[in-house]
């Protein structure tokens, strides 16, 4: 029989303390979040305080300190202040404030504008605006026409679709690139039946360069082929892009690294993260608790002074291994640094990790989101981190594929534009790199390199 008595029992266990867990999570903080997350513990905890922030500077203090210091994040910190204090500065300023607000009409506002202009009823433009407001970025449907209205409006919406996609951008209001497409032929100046079959049928055959295979079907010469391969290329695939408002994402680099003296140095980017510090007077409370009364004034100054000095040393340990991360990834990647993209190695995150004596968990939280500044441009730190693509032979060396992807760059870069994917393998397997064509067709989406009948 079983019995069952108490034990003693001794063992270790990680617990997740709020500490620990503020500690993680500024870790993965990029930059801008990091400050936005420093604003809101000094409107929280009343024992924080700001010692210095060059980010607050005064435009009199901004403008003495870059006389005297170099500024090493020029490009990339606010060219907001102003060098004169004439009113010709004030005028700058006044239309630098103006071209910040402004923005580029959009798609709809530009197609609801010539909505407004035809003369439909009140009904026809309700259903008009609907079929606008419907649509993405590119000038395609996000839903089905038929689901926006009820079945008896069916023949309206019909109608209106036909009258959309003649407004400019012309080929709106379409299902996707191909039909898109064909209703810019349909409204070309030249178009022909011809034309209208290759856009409809053989476009396909159109990008392999299937010339004869096309003028048999269509009973044309194949030079009737190539004209209206030309037409096409008049036309845009996606129309509503020149139309899209999407803000630009401006990157502020956290590290910037340069070469000096035959050595890297390595500068982190502080002038964006105010200098945080204790408040003098929750520190003298602390001090000299004999001279104060009161259980709550206590606990409340030692609570908010554990949290603030808890969040302080957050932020250093952030910056320290940020460095160490990097300092790690320059010492692994010396070859871009030198020499560029083309040079870079194959890298994980259990290298650096083993480096400096971290989790690999650690080393991703601390890249992710974070930005460096090199010579060759600002580049993300995961970028730095790159799967091994194998040599010709075992042990004969191997190559990343963010190196690959440079030397296929180059490649039709510099030779004729119109190599094709398999002609592009071949070429790297004489340079060592034995790659699949559908690999390279992979790898020259990913460089929004597009295929060889397109670059011709």
């Amino acid at each position: 029989m079983q019995s069952q008595k108490p034990v003693l029992r001794q063992e270790q266990r990680l617990r997740m303390t709020p500490q620990l867990y503020q500690a993680i999570k500024i870790m993965a903080l990029p930059l801008q979040e990091l400050r936005t997350t420093i604003e809101m513990e000094l409107e929280k905890n009343p024992a924080l305080e700001i010692i210095e922030d060059n980010a607050l500077l005064s435009l009199d203090e901004a403008q003495r300190r870059q006389n005297d210091d170099i500024d090493y994040f020029d490009d990339a910190s606010d060219p907001g202040y102003l060098r004169s204090r004439d009113g010709r500065g004030e005028d700058s300023k006044r239309k630098f404030l103006e071209g910040m607000l402004s923005r580029p009409e959009s798609l709809s506002e530009h197609l609801l504008w010539q909505l407004r202009l035809q003369p439909i009823g009140a009904q026809d433009f309700r259903i008009g605006e609907l079929l606008i407001r419907n649509l993405d970025d590119n000038g395609f449907h996000r839903e089905p026409p038929e689901s926006l209205v009820a079945p008896a409006e069916a023949a309206v919406i019909q109608r209106l679709m036909k009258m959309i996609r003649s407004f400019e951008p012309v080929g709106t209001c379409t299902r996707d690139y191909r039909e898109s497409l064909s209703v810019q032929m349909q409204l070309h100046p030249a178009v022909t039946a011809e034309s209208i079959a290759v856009v409809g049928k053989y476009l396909g055959l159109l990008e392999r360069q299937k010339y004869p295979e096309i003028a048999r079907h269509l009973k044309i010469s194949v030079e009737k082929v190539l004209e209206i391969q030309e037409l096409i290329r008049e036309l845009d695939p996606l129309p509503g892009r020149r139309f899209s408002a999407e803000a630009p994402r401006y990157v502020v680099p956290d590290i910037m690294v340069r070469l000096q003296d035959g050595e890297f140095v390595i500068i982190l980017n502080d002038e964006e993260i105010p200098v945080l510090g204790i408040n003098p007077l929750f520190t003298d409370i602390s001090e000299h608790k004999e001279k104060f009364k009161g259980k709550e004034l206590k606990s409340f100054v030692s609570a908010n002074l554990q949290d603030a000095r808890s969040f302080i040393r957050s932020i250093h340990q952030r910056n320290d291994t940020l460095l160490k991360v990097c300092k790690a990834i320059i010492e692994f990647q010396r070859g871009f640094f030198r020499q560029g993209p083309k040079y870079l190695v194959p890298l994980t995150l259990k290298d650096i990790a083993a480096e400096i004596g971290v989790h690999e968990s650690t080393v991703s939280r601390a890249t992710s989101g974070k930005y460096i500044q090199t010579e060759w441009g600002i580049y993300e730190l995961k970028f730095f981190f790159s799967n091994i693509i194998a040599g010709p032979v075992p042990g004969g060396g191997s190559f990343s594929k963010e190196g690959v992807k440079q030397m296929m760059k180059e490649i039709i870069d510099e030779e004729e534009k119109h190599l094709t994917d398999q002609r592009i393998s071949e070429m790297l397997a004489a340079k060592g790199v034995r790659i699949a064509r559908r690999t390279i067709a992979k790898y020259r989406k990913e460089l929004d390199i597009m295929s060889s009948y397109h670059r011709q």
